[in-house]
């Protein structure tokens, strides 16, 4: 039996097939985010968990840093791998800060599959099986060619979480693409509504000229429209954002914002945990990285998507 068994896996590697593991369904997988407690739009990717693990009978744990620290991440992540998870799911908010405990989870035999925040370079970097998210520059990019369309020359990027490199990217790739200086165009605006509120309207009571606004998700499109309401500037400042919720879908339909960047965030939830569970139960997984984004959701395609705003979208 024994030789036969061993005449098998040889021929399943010599073709190419992955030979199959043992199934035991009830497997307990973390997915460790970057985000604050007071980020909603991660609700999308707690769904898209909780939706994954029933299907696939498995238990999917979510873990943040509260206050978004990215020190206090790196040790949820240390701690995660020492209660010898079945698989970590993790965002590369810092390849620098997470370098350390990430690899250290791999080098444990924990199967890693990073999503969201990061490249497919760094993911390969920390040892990681594959990389779920958006390439953050081109995005940003995309975005900005479609401003630059429309005559923009000059813009704010209003970015609530300046030490996340990722969205640093994103202003980087919209500054490239309409030809404006980065750090003149971007301001580190907190996370508080109502400070990122009384940032934008000094930006623009500053730089009266400025063509565009673009936010980086609710955190910061929510004040940023308040702030364009109380400065009469409602629908006269060309006005992009990335991500979506009940409130950027209205403001899409009434013309206020031009568009939002979908990065998808339901398939960086409900992905990793049905492949991760696919590698563990029977040694299968997809060759490459998969790009979750971009898409751009514009008046012309809201209606196909708001109703699932929050939730899947």
């Amino acid at each position: 039996m024994r030789k036969l068994l061993t005449a098998f896996l040889a021929a399943a590697m010599a073709l190419g097939v992955s030979a199959p593991i043992a199934s035991a369904a009830g497997e307990r997988f973390v997915l460790i985010s970057h985000a604050p407690d007071s980020d909603s739009w991660w609700n999308t990717i707690k769904n898209a968990i909780k939706i994954a693990g029933k299907q696939m009978d498995v238990t999917v744990e979510y873990r943040n840093p509260p206050t978004g620290d990215l020190a206090d991440m790196a040790r949820i992540v240390q701690q995660a791998a020492a209660s010898k998870p079945d698989g970590i799911i993790v965002t590369i908010a810092d390849f620098d800060v997470l370098k350390g405990p990430v690899t250290a989870a791999v080098d444990q035999g924990i199967p890693v599959i990073t999503i969201n925040s990061g490249t497919a370079k760094q993911s390969a970097a920390l040892g990681a099986l594959m990389h779920i998210g958006q390439p953050e520059y081109d995005a940003g990019y995309g975005a900005g060619l479609r401003a630059k369309k429309a005559g923009v020359k000059s813009f704010l990027c209003v970015n609530h979480y300046a030490t996340n490199p990722a969205s640093v990217e994103r202003c980087r790739g919209f500054a490239k693409a309409i030809g404006a200086d980065l750090k003149s165009s971007m301001i580190d605006s907190g996370q508080d509504p109502a400070e990122i509120k009384n940032k934008v309207l000094a930006y623009l009571t500053a730089h009266p000229k400025t063509d565009a606004i673009l936010t980086l998700g609710p955190t910061s499109a929510h004040p940023t429209l308040a702030a364009l309401d109380q400065a009469g500037l409602k629908g006269q400042i060309y006005f992009g954002t990335f991500d979506l919720s009940g409130q950027i879908a209205a403001a899409i339909k009434d013309g206020t914002i031009a568009f939002a960047i979908d990065q998808q965030p339901y398939l960086q939830g409900y992905l990793p945990v049905v492949l991760l569970t696919n590698y563990v139960r029977y040694g299968v997984l997809p060759s490459g990285n998969i790009n979750s984004g971009p898409g751009f959701i514009t008046k012309d395609n809201i209606g196909l998507v708001e109703k699932y705003a929050g939730v899947y979208r």
